[in-house]
């Protein structure tokens, strides 16, 4: 459908075209950025229960290669697989980090837009009653960021724990060569 523009009918603004046309109204907005969250979330959810299964499995291997007891080869095998598994757990530590941290940005960012629409749309505060329908406490930047924490910590505490697992393997292993 076409539309002659004139000084009595003057074009729409870019902006409100494409609000209009995504958004009919500010509570479509909301749930748009409700479900945004929501899957964002479940990706983070998924990315860290995917990472902590690879890393408890590594523990799983890591603890039965330092328990070898095999006389022939046992000794080298105790010195080097418990390293290289470290080293693969701070390397796959490392490489979750990114996808992680990328998940928790983008659920700041939506949670963001969230937030200022609700401060733009006062009408959301009153909806039923004289209590608003989300407070302060429920949508803070504190609160979405510390549930987000677990997920955001736990590459690096891995690392750490990967790095210390590894040292301590190989000082094991040599300090067992030296007596």
């Amino acid at each position: 459908m076409s539309r002659i523009i004139s000084p009595e009918n003057p074009a729409p603004e870019p902006s409100d075209v494409s609000n209009s046309l995504m958004f009919g109204t500010p509570k479509e907005r909301l749930d748009f950025y409700r479900r945004e969250i929501q899957y964002e979330t479940s990706l983070l959810a998924n990315r860290t229960n995917a990472y902590l299964s690879a890393q408890s499995f590594l523990v799983i291997a890591y603890a039965s290669s330092m328990a070898n007891a095999n006389t022939e080869w046992g000794d080298l095998f105790t010195l080097v697989v418990p390293v290289l598994l470290a080293l693969l757990g701070i390397v796959s530590s490392l490489h979750a980090w990114p996808g992680i941290k990328a998940s928790a940005h983008i659920i700041g960012h939506w949670h963001f837009k969230q937030e200022h629409l609700l401060r733009s749309e006062p009408q959301f505060g009153h909806a039923y009653d004289d209590s608003p329908l989300f407070s302060e406490h429920e949508s803070s930047k504190d609160n979405y960021h510390k549930s987000l924490l677990f997920s955001l910590r736990s590459p690096w505490l891995f690392a750490v724990f990967w790095w210390v697992l590894g040292a301590f393997s190989l000082w094991l292993q040599l300090s067992a060569v030296r007596l």
